[in-house]
């Protein structure tokens, strides 16, 4: 509609904060929503912030919080624990749960909005409050009744997790600043002499010339090609960063395109918005502008971006957008968009349509057009998933940023976006390296996994610390490699409208009542239990396991852990070298057990199956594979989903979906919990044919090794045991 009020109204409603006017020409336009969950005991979502899974009261006398949790998404410096304050991402969904039901809202509106929690009379069930200052009354409601229901409700309206390209799953290496192409040579050559896997190394802002984004310093970095071809030799990629903001230098190509095309974000009076950021004076490209989001995507293309590869991605911070000399360090409310509609308005949607534009320009600028992108981007909005990943912004070294790293990630993954992490080690001072040796090990378990930090901080490449702190974090992320076929077979049954790939411990056993709050642990997908080691000086853990789900194997040694059937919590030992993770019986988990340096050089190793009985001897699980790095997956159906089945002591690989031609073989079957070997075990083909397999059985841990059945996981096969 038009203005709330006529010309002679102008200035009537303005307002000032910290200096900073909002002229506010609409006047009051706030809109909200009253919503209540009956029975419910347990809301979560709303992301951003550092505060617990389940959603603390804002409301009544003894509400822990006396603020509403606020959505609006901003640059927050050394942000606080346990506050409904602010952060850099902002998505409106939540999500409310009991036994029997699952029930999720979306509140679409892109809005600075307040969200109120408090509970009903005698624990009745869970009120919310969504208010908004100006928009529209504009809420989906997803009923379930299952988690599975709900999320394939949910993901169908805003849309589901993009695929990430397979590297984008191993260790990414992260400074501010990486100082020049020799810091960068050292750095990785570290990683070799230590046969250590990682697969991404970054660059922060300072790589660039003066700050300018697309460039590079010419005196430190002088051979961009050359030093992505040398990590691309070994199978690694390099990330550098892009940020939103663009220096006002009428010698700088992409300010002068910008300007003359109009796509800049404007002030009140119409002009080009000037704002303080990295560079000095800066404008803001407005994302919202389909104009503007096409321009930018074409700026990626090998022949623009200079000294750019197709082995070269992108990170897209400050997007908020982050303003220096701007009211709560962003941009004016009433700065206006290429189209006229007031930033108030779309506020927290920029920083997706960045990622947005910043994806297409990955993916367009390969030869074929089909390169799977790559971009990590600070700040989110609902859908933002179907771009690339993010972080939880700039934490703290310290064991209270540790610990909040799983609720903050946990709620995130509520909200539907799976490929987030938290800087290791923390962005801000120098861990210590008990911390950082446990915040490496939680980190390895958690779907982004960057150690990152500021520039005043040591260094804390994995190695800093000397050994035997080396030897532990290496054999973190050797853990994490094995592991990636599970990792990305979860992640595409997420991109299937499914589940979370790191899961609340309620939405896989969503009857379980002692684990509606718990987000001290989760699952990656439904098969790993993960308990990490959160405070100093802890050798051990507590771990919640959920009544009738045992057996539990050990994920380090493979022997069944003693659960009793009720479920509880028992106290795991946890030495510093170790972190708790239990294979949940009834599960068959694809792993890759060759080191390598990276995992591109791991496509065509050969899988190992780990098969892990539930208490009827039974298991199952799939196994997705494709290119790991075109979107020919989802635009001529190159894949292969195969489905593992283990029953009466027979494993059985069928179940065909996709038409990608893998050639990867099966080189060895690990089945746990088999307490006498079995008298011979023989591999039957599709065709019929038999052919005995020699094994290997460990009596003490009860573990039976196949060995060597050499049979492509895109045939129909069945082992069985006799």
């Amino acid at each position: 509609g038009g203005p709330a009020h006529g010309e002679e109204a102008d200035g009537m409603w303005a307002e000032t904060f910290n200096n900073h006017p909002d002229t506010k020409p609409r006047g009051p336009e706030s809109v909200g929503m009253d919503l209540f969950f009956p029975g419910a005991a347990h809301v979560y979502g709303i992301p951003e912030h550092a505060s617990s899974l389940s959603l603390r009261s804002t409301r009544g006398a003894n509400a822990p919080y006396r603020e509403p949790y606020r959505l609006y998404t901003l640059d927050v410096f050394e942000y606080e624990l346990d506050e409904p304050m602010a952060l850099y991402g902002a998505i409106p969904f939540l999500a409310a749960h009991k036994r029997g039901a699952t029930t999720g809202v979306l509140w679409f509106n892109p809005t600075e909005a307040f969200v109120d929690v408090w509970d009903g009379a005698h624990g009745a069930g869970k009120h919310a409050r969504f208010m908004s200052e100006a928009g529209r009354v504009h809420m989906y409601v997803f009923p379930g009744p299952t988690p599975e229901d709900m999320y394939r409700q949910y993901l169908g309206v805003i849309g589901s997790q993009a695929m990430p390209p397979m590297f984008s799953l191993g260790y990414h290496q992260c400074r501010w600043n990486y100082k020049d192409e020799r810091d960068v040579g050292r750095v990785e050559a570290n990683f070799e002499d230590l046969d250590f896997p990682a697969d991404v190394i970054w660059l922060d802002i300072e790589h660039t010339d003066s700050k300018k984004y697309f460039t590079w310093d010419r005196r430190h970095f002088p051979t961009p090609l050359d030093m992505q071809r040398s990590l691309a030799a070994h199978g690694r990629r390099m990330v550098t960063i892009v940020d939103p903001h663009i220096k006002r230098d009428g010698g700088y190509h992409v300010h002068r395109e910008a300007t003359e095309k109009g796509l800049y974000v404007k002030a009140h009076d119409g002009a080009d918005f000037d704002g303080f950021c990295w560079p000095g004076q800066s404008s803001y490209v407005d994302f919202t502008s389909p104009e503007a989001r096409e321009w930018w995507s074409g700026l990626f293309s090998l022949d623009r971006y200079e000294g750019s590869t197709l082995d070269l991605f992108t990170w897209n911070d400050m997007n908020e957008p982050s303003v220096f000399n701007g009211p709560e360090v962003s941009m004016r409310k009433d700065c206006k968009s290429v189209s006229g509609v007031e930033h108030r308005y779309w506020h927290n949607v920029y920083g997706l349509y960045q990622q947005m534009a910043t994806a297409e320009g990955l993916t367009r600028r390969s030869p074929n057009g089909d390169q799977r992108p790559f971009v990590l981007s600070r700040s989110f909005w609902a859908g933002s998933q179907r771009f690339g990943a993010i972080w939880t912004g700039d934490n703290t070294a310290e064991w209270g940023h540790l610990r909040v790293a799983a609720p903050m990630i946990l709620s995130i993954s509520v909200a539907g976006l799976s490929f987030a992490g938290a800087d290791v080690g923390g962005f801000f001072k120098n861990p210590s390296a008990e911390l950082f040796t446990r915040w490496y090990q939680a980190g390895a378990f958690q779907p982004f996994f960057r150690g990152h930090a500021h520039h005043d901080t040591k260094r804390r490449e994995p190695w800093a610390f000397g050994d035997p702190y080396t030897q532990i974090l290496r054999s973190a992320a050797v853990l994490r490699y094995t592991l990636l076929p599970y990792w990305y077979t979860t992640f595409y049954l997420a991109s299937q409208a499914g589940l979370p790939v790191m899961r609340p411990m309620w939405m896989v056993f969503p009857e379980d009542e002692k684990l509606f709050a718990t987000d001290d642990q989760w699952m990656v997908g439904d098969a790993l239990l993960v308990k990490p080691v959160v405070n100093e000086g802890e050798r051990f853990a507590h771990v919640s396991f959920p009544a009738g789900s045992a057996p539990w194997y050990s994920l380090n040694t493979l022997r069944a852990h003693p659960v009793p059937a009720e479920g509880g919590v028992l106290r795991v030992e946890a030495p510093l070298e170790e972190i708790p993770v239990f294979i949940r019986g009834g599960s068959v988990l694809p792993r890759k057990m060759r080191l390598r340096r990276s995992a591109k050089l791991m496509f065509h190793d050969p899988l190992t199956l780990v098969v892990a009985p539930d208490a009827s001897g039974s298991a199952r699980g799939l196994v997705y594979l494709d290119d790991e790095e075109t979107t020919r997956h989802e635009t001529h159906g190159e894949f292969a989903l195969r489905e593992l089945t283990f029953a009466a002591g027979r494993l059985a690989c069928g179940g065909a979906r996709g038409k990608f031609e893998a050639a990867t073989e099966v080189e060895r079957v690990v089945v746990l919990g088999v307490a006498e070997p079995p008298r011979g075990v023989a591999l039957l083909s599709a065709g019929g044919a038999r052919t005995e397999l020699t094994f290997v059985h460990d009596a003490e841990a009860a573990v039976l090794t196949i060995k060597k059945p050499a049979v492509r996981v895109a045939e129909d096969w069945t082992i069985a045991l006799e």
